[in-house]
């Protein structure tokens, strides 16, 4: 059904009398309100019946799609989403927005170490570590299967099928051109103390439209703290899982040590759902680096194998897939302070490094000469293909600090 015929029965839906904007005609209101950037929807809805409507249906997400005027957006979840909204930020606009906090369980809290992406108009939330107060003992965080969904159309959260094994920390992709999803590896640790956790090694695949799990075959060995992508293969799609931490080792017996990964495993996926799984050597040299940095993940436009960024203390490594190696792309020209973390995700074709920063806001009354500090986000953005750099600062939405080294991060077209 053509966009425009398809706007119209919309608007037929709430009333013959009614128009999107009045003294125009609907297509062209329709291509007024498409324009809109996604992060001040929220304030528009309240307008009228018909904007709402028009605002939360699928129409307009497939106009913008068209008009090629979906909205990078950068989805932040500053803590446990149970009882801490995640927020969007719209890079161009500037602009924040909250999302409402996760259908809360009673006897669960502390959730971390999960995993969010996107696809299509929906948020996912899948797995992580979190405490239960019908567990023993109390100190320790378990591992969790469950899986929310967030649409977008409807503002709602939806508990759907959990996973077939609890799982945190793991490597997670969205299989291009479906509505399936991948997981593999993964257990559970604490955030502070991270060496005494478990470990597994077992894959699954989520169908989007079935709402079910389905094993695949197993991780050569165990792994966790991975990180997962897909990419196109010579005849078939690959799921690839980078880095993590395998088995752990004590220090005079007593403190355990993480051992760090430093090769990569591929799979196959093959039409039928099965798959094998094949190594890839070790990246890097030992001494080189002790583990793998952060890893962003950039698509290629025109279906090729997508290019694979590291951050590397101020250094950013791009990865060689003929080669099995790291080569240096740039580095960042502002050196964040000593112990400041660093979040690192792709948008709009660049690549984010964002740290915090403090900064003073005297704009209260002249009569108060209280000064209140306020963070903000500092991005520093690189264009691979321009080879540029350029920044961004943008004042924080949140009452609470924010850790960006156990921070979530995602990315959403809208």
């Amino acid at each position: 059904m053509p966009l425009q015929q398809s706007s119209s029965l919309l608007l037929a839906e709430i009333d013959e009398t009614l128009t999107l904007i009045p003294g125009l005609p609907d297509d062209i209101g329709v291509h007024i309100l498409s324009l809109l950037p996604y992060s001040h929807h929220c304030r528009l809805k309240p307008t009228c019946k018909s904007w709402n409507l028009f605002l939360s249906s699928k129409t307009l997400l497939s106009l913008r799609r068209v008009q090629r005027r979906l909205s990078h957006l950068l989805c932040i979840f500053p803590a446990d989403p149970h009882i801490c909204s995640p927020f969007l930020f719209d890079p161009e606009n500037l602009a924040w927005r909250s999302l409402p906090p996760m259908p809360c369980n009673p006897y669960e809290y502390g959730l971390c170490n999960f995993t969010s992406l996107s696809v299509g108009p929906h948020l996912y939330v899948l797995g992580g570590s979190l405490f239960d107060t019908r567990s023993f003992p109390l100190d320790r965080p378990s591992p969790t299967s469950s899986a929310f969904r967030y649409n977008f159309l409807t503002c709602q959260w939806d508990r759907l099928a959990p996973m077939l094994s609890p799982r945190g920390s793991f490597a997670c992709a969205a299989l291009p051109g479906t509505d399936k999803i991948v997981v593999a590896g993964g257990g559970s640790r604490h955030t502070m103390f991270r060496a005494a956790g478990s470990r597994i090694c077992s894959v699954e695949k989520y169908d989007v439209e079935r709402n079910e799990w389905v094993a695949m075959n197993e991780l050569p060995r165990f792994r966790a703290g991975c990180v997962g992508f897909t990419a196109k293969g010579v005849t078939e799609e690959e799921f690839w899982v980078m880095g993590g931490y395998g088995e752990s080792r004590t220090v005079s017996g007593v403190f355990p040590m993480d051992e760090y990964c430093r090769d990569a495993v591929v799979m196959d996926l093959k039409e039928d759902g099965r798959g094998n799984w094949r190594e890839i050597g070790d990246m890097w040299e030992e001494g080189e680096r002790p583990r793998l940095g952060k890893i962003v993940v950039m698509e290629d436009e025109e279906g090729g194998r997508p290019s694979v960024f590291m951050l590397d203390d101020k250094d950013i490594l791009r990865y060689d897939m003929a080669t099995n190696r790291w080569r240096k792309e740039s580095s960042v020209p502002r050196k964040a302070p000593c112990r400041s973390s660093f979040g690192f995700v792709v948008l709009n074709e660049e690549l984010h490094v964002m740290t915090l920063l403090s900064g003073v806001d005297s704009t209260e009354t002249q009569r108060s000469r209280q000064q209140k500090r306020i963070g903000s986000l500092f991005s520093q953005i690189y264009h691979p293909r321009k080879k540029t750099w350029r920044c961004l600062n943008t004042r924080l939405p949140l009452l609470e600090p924010l850790d960006l080294s156990t921070t979530t991060m995602c990315t959403i077209r809208l």
